[in-house]
């Protein structure tokens, strides 16, 4: 599901320190920054944000597989992840970060590379200024949830 055109790397710590949470993130949906190398891994692309929202979506496929034929809970884990960590990251000023303390998920159906287009969505619920938090789901292309989850950030100055 990675867009087409999008680049895949390492964003350098001066480049982010330099542009508010909101401005990185929106940079990672449109191409301007590259996305992680683990989206490169799992196919996945950051298709959304505003103010404390994020979306990521992937198409699941054969390669996502777990020995069970369903897909393995670590891409709902990785979706969740990324979109409620990016979420608290939209809503931080220029010179600071966040970085995941815990994540709990909760796996509600089973996805399967039929299931076709996820997405995950992941709000702010409250964002200090030391610990933000994020709620999650994930759903199918009708809108049923898949999965859904929390996170806890420590948010820190670079």
């Amino acid at each position: 599901m990675a867009s087409v055109g999008k680049r895949f790397g390492v964003i350098d710590d001066d480049r982010k320190r330099a542009m508010s949470g909101l401005e990185f993130v929106q940079a990672l949906v449109d191409g301007t920054l590259p996305l992680n190398t683990m989206a490169e891994t799992l196919g996945y692309d950051i298709v959304e944000v505003s103010k404390g929202r994020v979306v990521a979506a992937a198409e699941p496929h054969a390669g996502h597989l777990n020995p069970a034929g369903t897909v393995h809970g670590g891409l709902a884990a990785t979706l969740l992840d990324s979109c409620m960590g990016l979420a608290v990251q939209s809503m931080l000023d220029k010179g600071f970060a966040q970085t995941t303390l815990e994540f709990k998920i909760s796996l509600v159906r089973p996805v399967t590379p039929e299931t076709g287009l996820v997405k995950a969505e992941g709000t702010v619920i409250s964002c200090g200024r030391r610990i933000g938090t994020a709620e999650g789901k994930l759903t199918d292309k009708n809108g049923r949830i898949l999965a859904h989850g929390t996170t806890t950030c420590l948010i820190f100055e670079y």
